[in-house]
């Protein structure tokens, strides 16, 4: 797990600059401290010249295109495995973040093919890959978390790739005569004539759902698209798409092999994903994802190796702590639990989204921040239960998706929400697919008007509702994908960057290849079925957890990793800052309508879920802008 950055001056002179580059690597250092390399290249006169870091030398003649790396060190800890890395008859290139768990399934057969190999790192092999197949040929093979960026001086092309699902980040910044990416949006803050711009142009998406797919608030930047990667030309930036998660649930596994199978590939994938040289560990909530993804990690290490690491609260309808402790003890576990409280949230909720890069979109994300900053006292490398929610339908929507019932208590809450907006509301009730996009908002129609009169829910979906239109498969199936697409990415950011300001690496097993695809093969009516009269989402899973913790554990309540944002928004530190800072600023800023929203911090004891999810996004939003645009 690493970071790089780099950037391509299309127009002459070059200005390249060496002094930019390594700015642009030391603020995103906490992503590898390990080792740090720069390379620039003259894309005209077809030549490389590589830089220390730690000296003030410049290039020795003009470069346009410059790479560079910081590295945590995983797989092969020497220096054989510094970035960039270059192709042994210097025509390539290349810089990689992630880890390649099938990348050593290769190796073999590329050294029989000639390939000679220096160092026992996966980034070698996906360079050896790359010279052996060329680009689709390598990226069709990986199976892992990955951005990478190549330079192939035969094809004068630099390549920019992001895996399927969007584990790791990879940032584009588009402008006239430029192109810059980076695995953190930070590093173009040190590019010469840069400056962040805001682009309100997603704010309605922005207000119902708390993110934005694949794209930013920040004018000219996108996040690259999963399963795609980008050739640059000549000046000419062209998408390719290597996967189509579409692809995935043409076949169908029912029943009781729907148990083994899935079983088989989790094993599997958790098994892969522990090469490491460095010590792992997990990330456990008390949930049946972490739990299965803890067990299965148990049964490849000698017993009592394993060490976990939690968070907890002291209200116990927040704290799944005696389910942690449970499986710690049934696994003999070395486990590790850490408290959050109200004192700590606030005190570091600006560094939270200094990383985050937006605002936080979830208010548990400072938990994973806390988890990951107490786990660096025991580990590098964490495995966690990311992704299980989306392929197997672990969401209480689902259930509600596939009852599709319209009179319930449910709707009738709504449309009491909601009765100033009665035509949106019902034109989304009665609409299957706008209710299922629906079912992924978090403000309310209400809320979202209250902040910004100018609110348009047509506008908020619609680039959702496109997404979901060109999904095909059942209504559980296409809710599956739909929520891969649009709803874990911004999760798995979360996991990325809280993890990484703390130089941890977080892998997600569940959302190995292999895993994904056997997932979306399970047919709904085994997925989602009754237990004990009741209409259970995720159920394959669920019975899998069951056999190896009981089913008390597996079958209880989802509670998810929730914060008591009501109780922490009532403490003397929240309703200070919120009064201090954050409202005058608001006001000043003049983008949202604060009227309302002072009523709802007024009276925080009272306030709907609707409106304190509104209070937490716009005291998130207000410390973001004005850490990157003010």
């Amino acid at each position: 797990m690493c970071g790089f950055t780099g950037f391509y001056n299309f127009t002459f002179p070059f200005q390249s600059n060496n002094h930019a580059i390594r700015e642009m690597i030391e603020i995103q250092k906490h992503r590898g401290p390990d080792d740090s390399g720069i390379i620039g290249i003259n894309t005209l006169e077809k030549n490389f010249e590589t830089i220390s870091v730690e000296s003030d030398a410049d290039f020795r003649s003009e470069k346009n295109l410059l790479f560079g790396f910081n590295r945590l060190s995983i797989l092969d800890l020497s220096p054989n495995g510094h970035q960039p890395m270059v192709s042994p008859d210097e025509q390539v290139v290349l810089m990689m973040n992630g880890e390649i768990y099938n990348a050593f399934d290769y190796k073999e057969d590329l050294i029989q093919k000639g390939h000679v190999f220096k160092s026992t790192t996966d980034t070698e092999i996906v360079l050896h890959l790359y010279l052996e197949y060329g680009m689709e040929g390598m990226i069709s093979r990986l199976n892992g978390m990955f951005a990478l960026a190549i330079y192939d001086f035969k094809l004068e092309t630099l390549f920019l790739a992001r895996d399927r699902f969007g584990i790791k980040p990879l940032y584009i910044l588009q402008e006239e005569n430029r192109i810059a990416f980076a695995s953190e949006m930070k590093s173009f803050k040190k590019l010469p004539n840069f400056k962040f711009e805001p682009d309100y142009s997603n704010l309605d998406e922005f207000l119902l759902f708390r993110n934005l797919i694949n794209t930013t608030l920040f004018k000219n930047i996108t996040n690259c698209i999963p399963g795609t990667y980008l050739t640059v030309n000549n000046q000419k930036i062209t998408p390719h798409v290597f996967y189509d998660i579409d692809q995935e649930g043409r076949n169908t596994v029912e029943d009781k092999e729907a148990f083994v199978t899935l079983e088989n590939a989790l094993q599997k994938s958790v098994a892969s994903q522990m090469i490491s040289d460095v010590k792992l560990g997990c990330q456990l909530s008390g949930g049946v994802d972490s739990s299965l993804v803890t067990y299965y990690a148990a049964k490849n290490l000698e017993k009592g190796n394993l060490e976990t690491i939690s968070i907890t609260f002291k209200d116990p309808k927040f704290s799944e702590e005696k389910y942690i402790d449970f499986v710690a003890e049934k696994l003999s576990l070395q486990a590790h639990k850490y408290e959050m409280n109200a004192e700590y949230y606030f005190a570091v909720i600006e560094k939270a989204i200094w990383h985050f890069e937006h605002p936080l979109n979830h208010p548990n994300t400072i938990g994973i921040y806390l988890l990951s900053q107490e786990a660096k006292k025991h580990v590098t490398v964490l495995l966690s239960g990311e992704g299980a929610d989306e392929s197997l339908a672990g969401y209480s929507r689902f259930v509600r998706v596939k009852e599709n019932k319209l009179f319930t208590k449910s709707f009738f809450g709504g449309l009491k929400r909601n009765i100033n907006f009665a035509m949106d509301y019902l034109s989304f009730a009665l609409n299957p697919d706008k209710k299922l996009i629906m079912e992924t908002a978090f403000g309310s129609m209400a809320t979202a008007k209250a902040l910004l009169p100018r609110f348009e829910l047509k506008k908020a979906i619609k680039d959702r509702n496109k997404t979901l239109s060109k999904l095909k498969g059942t209504v559980n199936l296409r809710q599956r994908k739909y929520e891969l697409l649009t709803y874990l990415p911004d999760l798995l950011m979360r996991q990325d960057k809280m993890s990484m300001a703390h130089s941890i690496e977080n892998r997600v097993p569940f959302l190995d290849n292999e895993m994904v695809a056997t997932a979306l093969t399970i047919s709904d009516e085994v997925l989602i079925a009754k237990h004990n009269n009741k209409l259970e989402s995720k159920k394959v899973l669920k019975d899998i957890a069951s056999e190896k913790f009981g089913e008390t554990f597996a079958y209880r309540d989802k509670m998810g990793f929730g914060i008591p944002l009501r109780e922490f928004m009532a403490t003397t530190t929240f309703q200070k800052k919120w009064y201090d800072t954050i409202e005058p600023n608001m006001i000043k800023r003049g983008l949202f309508q604060t009227t309302e929203l002072s009523k709802w911090v007024k009276n925080i004891n009272i306030a709907t879920p609707e409106q304190l999810d509104a209070i937490w996004l716009m005291f998130g939003f207000e410390i973001w802008a004005k850490q990157y645009l003010d």
